[in-house]
């Protein structure tokens, strides 16, 4: 039996951007409540009746999601242009190697706009 088992997360933070435009607004400084959804599938464990706990998810991800909550994201190493997309794949990558079973990371920083990884082809 295969499940899709998702977790949010939420934290407050600043960025810009610094390759758009002259003039874009996303170039000046501003900030987002962003929500983060990790999402990960695979197979229910016959002994525990689960995919993973959710409490072993939030020890992989609420660490990395602090590194970030409060702070300019530019100033965050490898986050120089931290578009959604980016943001997304930074994540993936801070976090698949603990997570065997990830599937998907996504990034929302409006309530209408929202960016998901699955990792590399």
């Amino acid at each position: 039996m295969t499940v899709t088992l998702t977790r949010d997360y939420a934290f407050e933070a600043a960025h810009f951007l610094p390759r758009v435009a002259e003039g874009h607004k996303c170039r000046r400084m501003h900030g987002h409540s962003y929500k983060i959804r990790v999402t990960l599938v695979g197979a229910i464990d016959a002994e525990t009746g689960w995919l993973v706990d959710f409490a072993d998810v939030d020890r992989v991800v609420e660490p990395v999601l602090g590194e970030l909550d409060h702070q300019v994201l530019n100033e965050v190493p490898g986050l120089d242009n931290p578009t959604s997309e980016l943001l997304a794949v930074w994540l993936w990558h801070r976090v698949a190697a603990r997570l065997p079973a990830l599937a998907e990371v996504e990034v929302g920083e409006t309530a209408d706009s929202r960016c998901a990884y699955r990792g590399a082809p």
